[in-house]
């Protein structure tokens, strides 16, 4: 296995120390996800711009929870899934739709299960969703805005699972509470 360099403020590209340092201001450490990406700084750039105008949606702190998660879980991320856990706290979302979301266990809401399934069906079917799809999204009260943020949700974690997946990133100690071996899963 190629062995990728988790970089610090001192070892990073010159262009991806700011974003480090801003890291470690922000978590009070450099996640392993950052050290990794750091290698190749617009990669880094990318995700933390991606990852702040996904917050900036229009999804609650619930939605958006279940978009990360959802496409972590598909994507069978090991490093993500603990560490949304661990962000999913951070926001407050109940523990109920956390789990949900790690066991592929029905969700507490059926709005919230349309989320995960069209989340799904998008990442299934890299987009080529059929218009019923749609139309049953907007159907539980979700909006054209919002189909749109899920595509901006896929693009934020694609570029961290696949980080993931080829640098085998370590979970970070602070999430190895969450570790999560699971495999894809189809919800209830």
């Amino acid at each position: 296995m190629t062995e990728f360099t988790m970089h610090d403020e001192s070892t990073a590209p010159e262009k991806s120390a700011p974003f480090l340092a801003e890291s470690k201001a922000q978590f009070g450490r450099i996640p392993g996800l950052h050290a990794t990406m750091a290698e190749a700084p617009g990669l880094l750039e990318g995700y933390k711009k991606l990852h702040q105008l996904f917050l900036d949606t229009s999804f609650d702190a619930d939605e958006l929870t279940v978009v990360w998660q959802t496409i972590n879980v598909e994507h069978s991320c090991h490093y993500c899934v603990p560490a949304h856990t661990a962000i999913a706290k951070s926001m407050k979302v109940d523990d109920e739709i956390t789990d949900a979301l790690r066991d592929g266990t029905a969700l507490p809401t059926e709005r919230l299960e349309a989320l995960r399934t069209f989340t799904l069906a998008m990442v299934r079917e890299r987009g080529e969703v059929d218009d019923a799809t749609v139309q049953e999204f907007l159907a539980a009260g979700y909006t054209q805005q919002q189909v749109l943020e899920v595509v901006l949700g896929i693009a934020q974690k694609v570029m961290s699972n696949y980080t993931n997946h080829l640098a085998q990133t370590p979970i970070d100690p602070a999430n190895e509470k969450f570790a999560w071996e699971g495999t894809i899963v189809t919800p209830v």
